[in-house]
């Protein structure tokens, strides 16, 4: 029988055993926490050049960077230019990669949500609210909670993409992981009848009498390959690939589920899970 169990909320900012440094090198150590994905760590305090350090520096299999900066207590306009600022030194200094502020703070108040929401859009900002929860005697659980999302002002179809072809992805990837690429998506024919493979600088997508219909999509690597399905962000849906044993994050600025397979076998053995994860994309988006 389930027991419920009043817990007691706490300040960590009024709280003299924790401190902000201790705050930060549990996020870097465990960057799964911030539920944005698989992150890499990359930095932690790093140094600019114009002065001041960006608490932490994450990125991902995208080509994002994620400046984060972490505050206790509730967030203020200092805390809000200070992320924005590093996020466009960044961005400046390393122009080859996608760059998101990420702020995260205890209380993020509903007139600093309106300033921050302004800023959504044109400048990619993530806000995070961190909460503290006393579980035993010097135990705290702390909880990450994405209060604002980035926005996407419009999707990979709506840019210009720069085409490609077989042989810049076979150089790109291998030889053997584009025949993968080729053996999933003819096993999916029968969802994907009349599509065909386009090859794009970034991903292989699919297109249909000349449209592109990117409802999945293939980032075939040396040893493994991608493969992305669109949809709306689903914990239970995550839950379900990950059980099946396969790795899997979920990309919000694209809306898309990014899952790794390492060979075909993978595939073959979870071939009915991602084929139902294709048709769920395809009544998402109202494809017939």
């Amino acid at each position: 029988m389930a027991n419920l169990e009043k817990t007691e909320k706490i300040s960590l900012k009024n709280n003299p055993e924790i401190k902000e440094d201790m705050i930060q090198k549990f996020i870097y150590e465990d960057p799964s926490v911030l539920g944005l994905g698989e992150l890499t760590a990359i930095q932690r305090e790093k140094i600019q050049p114009q002065g001041g350090r960006i608490d932490l520096l994450f990125g991902d299999d995208n080509n994002t960077r994620y400046e984060v900066e972490v505050q206790l207590g509730a967030t203020d306009p200092s805390h809000i230019i200070r992320t924005i600022e590093y996020w466009d030194m960044e961005k400046k200094r390393y122009p080859q990669y996608d760059h998101c502020a990420v702020i995260i703070a205890e209380e993020i108040t509903g007139r600093f949500m309106n300033v921050i929401s302004l800023f959504n859009g044109t400048i990619p900002l993530i806000a995070i609210q961190l909460s503290a929860i006393k579980t035993g005697e010097n135990i705290y659980n702390l909880v990450f909670t994405k209060v604002l999302d980035r926005m996407t002002l419009g999707n990979e179809e709506d840019e210009e993409v720069e085409t490609t072809d077989r042989k810049y992805w076979e150089n790109r990837s291998t030889t053997k992981m584009l025949k993968n690429v080729d053996d999933i998506f003819a096993d999916l024919n029968e969802l994907t009848q009349g599509y065909e493979l386009k090859y794009n600088k970034f991903y292989i997508g699919i297109s249909k009498e000349g449209l592109v219909k990117n409802f999945i999509e293939f980032k075939p690597k040396k040893n493994y390959l991608y493969f992305l399905v669109k949809g709306e962000e689903n914990t239970e849906k995550i839950n379900k690939i990950e059980n099946a044993g396969l790795e899997v994050s979920y990309i919000p600025r694209w809306k898309e589920y990014q899952i790794r397979i390492n060979n075909l076998d993978e595939y073959k053995k979870n071939k009915e899970l991602i084929k139902e994860l294709v048709k769920d994309s395809m009544e998402y988006y109202n494809i017939d």
